[in-house]
């Protein structure tokens, strides 16, 4: 392939690349919308559990709606760095919240 009129060509590039640089910012401006996490905190009462807690939650928290509660549970244990699934009465849990 042979380049007739360089001013041309060069031209076109450079008009190509502002395009995908316009299309590129406009996905990524849109897969970045997200609503702002916040954290409520919950205190552990007598008898409950880590799983007694995540149905709690995956029923009337809209953050963990669609989640199974293994992974809201997963998520509790790793926001609040509990190693296990042992919980105190009177204990402080942050729980994310939209």
């Amino acid at each position: 392939m042979k380049i007739v009129n360089l001013r041309k060509f060069i031209r076109s590039i450079i008009v190509l690349l502002f395009l995908i640089l316009g299309v590129s910012i406009i996905f990524a401006k849109s897969t970045l919308s997200y609503k702002q996490l916040e954290y409520k905190s919950i205190y552990v009462d007598y008898g409950d559990t880590l799983w007694k807690i995540a149905e709690e939650q995956k029923e009337s928290n809209e953050y963990y709606k669609k989640k199974d509660i293994r992974d809201i549970i997963y998520d509790i244990k790793k926001l609040n760095n509990l190693t296990s699934s042992d919980i105190y009465v009177a204990q402080e849990l942050k729980i994310p919240t939209f």
